[in-house]
């Protein structure tokens, strides 16, 4: 037997109430219902009295759009982010930028991780799209370039730190290829010129749809051999583990870099245990550098020379091209933000 639920006191007043509807919001504002729904989504079309007439109306009737019946209608306010991993700073970075911008519109971004496996991430990537999300933010995909063209035709979709002309999704990237060039000048200067780079696998990505880290070392490579310096690079994984490894195994060589690039900051702080470990001074027998420039980087302890790719201005960037594509625009767009070098205690020598 169901027990019943009382008609009278707290839980049977919540159970009477009626969830606020568009409709009481476009009546009690004077408007009409479409109007309302312009507001909600930040459509063109609405002057600026009555977007503030509809908004404080909005506030003063506690109004929530239903996810449910938003979904049916075709419209959810939802935002699919597939991060490919939580354990590198600069992705929740990216996520955060992402959520200040929505924060602004009556958006809601989820949050899931896909991982370095490219049938992973399409499982993450569909499960998103299941969900009626109403566009997609992808970092750092390693899927086909095809499959994201046939994902962009689908819904609106923005493609982070992945390089390439897309014809159906919009693009934000940093110029990793400048980033690596200014890391090399600066080692360079400081008088290197075994200077070593540590990396990832392409993941099989040719030409000119890459991700990040491949930029990066073709940017490493052409500055190096531009000085007639060898490249010494390293694969492993941008992780603190994978920057350890690569570092115990370029300080095992008999000529070992007096300098190391690591393609990601995360990487950096590898190495630089590797290089405590090897009883070595930073930066004085071995400079380390890295990039991305995560908060952790700039502490007064660490002091880790990097390149700035503005994390959270990259995923700022992102969701506005994304609302913009919600809103109708089909053209892409491919964002470039520029690099900048941060100068800190691992690479410079004290005079």
């Amino acid at each position: 037997m169901t027990p019943s639920t009382p008609n009278n006191g707290p839980t049977g007043d919540r159970a009477q109430r009626r969830r606020t509807t568009i409709h009481d919001v476009a009546l009690s504002a004077g408007v009409s219902a479409s109007a309302v729904s312009k507001v909600i989504r930040s459509a063109a079309g609405v002057s600026p009295q009555m977007r503030e007439r509809v908004t404080q109306t909005i506030a003063d009737l506690n109004y929530r759009p239903h996810a449910g019946a938003r979904g049916m209608r075709g419209t959810s306010f939802t935002v699919g982010v597939m991060v490919t991993d939580f354990s590198s700073p600069f992705h929740p970075e990216v996520a955060e930028g992402i959520s200040n911008q929505l924060d602004q519109t009556p958006f809601q971004e989820i949050v899931v991780r896909g991982g370095v496996d490219p049938s992973r991430q399409r499982r993450s990537i569909e499960a998103l799209f299941d969900r009626q999300v109403d566009g997609l933010i992808v970092i750092a995909p390693w899927t086909p370039q095809e499959w994201l063209e046939d994902l962009g035709r689908e819904i609106p979709t923005v493609v982070v730190a992945r390089h390439g002309a897309p014809r159906h999704f919009d693009t934000v990237v940093s110029d990793d290829n400048l980033g690596a060039r200014l890391m090399v000048d600066h080692l360079v200067s400081q008088g290197h010129t075994r200077i070593a780079l540590t990396s990832q696998p392409s993941g099989g990505l040719r030409g000119q749809y890459v991700l990040s880290h491949t930029e990066r070392e073709r940017g490493y490579e052409e500055a190096m051999r531009a000085r007639s310096l060898q490249p010494q690079i390293v694969r492993t994984t941008y992780s603190e583990e994978g920057g350890y490894r690569a570092a115990r195994d370029l300080l095992d060589r008999s000529n070992r870099p007096t300098a190391i690039f690591a393609g990601a900051d995360i990487a950096a702080l590898g190495v630089l245990r590797a290089v405590e470990e090897a009883g070595l001074r930073v930066p004085d027998e071995v400079a380390v550098a890295g990039y991305d420039d995560i908060a952790v980087a700039g502490i007064s302890r660490v002091g880790l020379t990097t390149i700035d790719q503005s994390a959270r201005e990259t995923g700022e960037t992102s969701a506005r091209l994304l609302l913009e594509r919600i809103e109708g625009r089909v053209d892409p767009v491919r964002y470039v933000m520029r690099p900048q070098l941060r100068e800190r205690a691992t690479t410079i020598k004290q005079r």
